[in-house]
């Protein structure tokens, strides 16, 4: 078994394109998109996709889990770049990182 060379490109063929990726680059991609694939992540985008920011106790509650479950589903999200956090005193307020999603998109688009 080879190992992988990190500068290597990855090509795919999209429809009548070639598609050169960096393999950094990909598998970014891929431990990002894994982590948008999980229901309570899901649903944790979808509660600041209303241009909000909510503490980890207003996720929790609104969530009806535990803070421990919610803060590491955050911890993922927040790891994959999806969702973004600022502190004002002693509360961490989360919210979406649009910037991110819609690369996310854009990179799904070009491979598919």
């Amino acid at each position: 078994m080879s190992k992988t060379n990190k500068t290597e490109l990855i090509e795919f063929n999209g429809g009548n394109e070639k598609i050169e990726v960096k393999f950094p680059d990909l598998r970014k991609m891929m431990l990002t998109t894994r982590a948008l694939e999980h229901d309570l992540r899901k649903k944790i985008i979808d509660i600041l996709s209303d241009d909000r920011k909510l503490t980890v106790t207003e996720l929790y509650l609104k969530l009806k889990v535990e803070q421990s479950v919610a803060s590491q589903h955050l911890a993922i999200l927040r790891k994959s770049g999806v969702v973004d956090y600022s502190r004002d005193g002693k509360f961490i307020y989360y919210s979406l990182n649009k910037l991110q999603l819609e690369r996310i998109a854009s990179f799904i688009d070009e491979l598919i």
